[in-house]
Formats: C-alpha cells, structure tokens, sequence
C-alpha cells in the first residue's frame, strides 16, 4: 500500500536530553496542509537476540522494569552505543546478560519499535553455537536466565504471561524460521 503523504518541518525543539534518548517537539506542516505538532523520541536503536541452545530451547532473561513497575520475561536486548554496530551490540549484550558468547549470529529482522512516537529502530539476531562463559552485568542490573521450549515461550505469549513487544516479535520470527 503506497500513498502520498509527508510532512514538511517548519520548527523542531529539543526538550530534554538524556543517556538513554532525547526528546523533541516538531511543528510540522501535513501534505494536505494542516498544521500540527508531532512529539518525537529520539533513540540510537536497539538489539535484540534469540539465543538457540544446541537443542533447540531458547534463552529468556527475566527483570525488573521500573517503567512498568514489574518483572518480565524477554529476550535479551541493549541500546546500541554511539556509531556502533548492531551486530557488535548483539554479541556485547548476550554475554553481559546470559553469560553466553554467541559462534554464529545471523541478523533477521529490523524492526521499529513504536514508530508512532519514537525513531528506535530494533535490530533482530539469532546466536547459536552458544557456549557459557559467565554474565558481565551492568551495575545497575539483576537479571537472571530462563531457559525454556519454544513451545513454552509461545504457549506463555497466548496467555499473555509474556509481554515483551521485542521478544513476542522475535519467538514469531523464529518460529517461522525453523518451521
């Protein structure tokens, strides 16, 4: 489905600056003329990875997420650093929060997150050939692992015990990968 629309920018504000993302407000001009503000997150994009054991189970992570006010099951993921590559940010964060280095890692997917209000744009990886070599958490981090069937994983997305955007979009790539 293709369709002519855009919006031209007549002025962009900055009005907040953080570690994680910025924040800006856009006055924009519509194509069929209408003028409007558009709240924007600016965000350096993301990772996430599906680790795949060799016999076939999947490694979760389970932590607290303040903004939610509570702990959820998901895939492990990272913020990408500044000018870094998404792959190099896919092998850093699946060891620091599974404690697993990845012999293969294979890009599958690019994905925005919550294109509505925000750039971030999640990069999807598969590591295989896992082998153990301990977590390197953040300070600020307490995660702990959850190894689990795919069968599992979906069967708690049904339910809803998973809720976890990213993971729930990356245990449907995989899904569809290996079947």
């Amino acid at each position: 489905m293709s369709y002519e629309v855009h919006e031209k920018v007549v002025e962009s504000k900055l009005i907040y600056s953080g570690r994680l993302f910025n924040v800006r407000v856009d006055k924009v001009l519509t194509s069929w003329g209408k003028l409007t503000t558009r709240e924007v997150v600016e965000h350096p994009g993301a990772v996430v990875i599906i680790p795949l054991l060799n016999d076939g189970s999947i490694v979760l992570v389970s932590q607290y997420r303040h903004a939610i006010g509570k702990v959820l099951l998901e895939l492990p993921a990272g913020t990408l650093e500044l000018g870094e590559d998404p792959e190099t940010c896919a092998n850093r964060e699946l060891e620091e929060e599974t404690g697993f280095v990845a012999g293969r890692m294979e890009k599958l997917a690019t994905l925005y997150l919550a294109p509505g209000y925000s750039t971030e744009k999640v990069y999807v990886y598969m590591a295989s050939d896992l082998k153990r070599v301990g977590q390197k958490l953040e300070p600020d981090e307490k995660i702990s692992t959850v190894v689990l069937e795919i069968d599992e994983v979906l069967n708690m997305i049904m339910k809803g015990e998973i809720e976890d955007a990213k993971t729930v979009a990356g245990i449907l790539l995989l899904k569809r990968l290996i079947s």
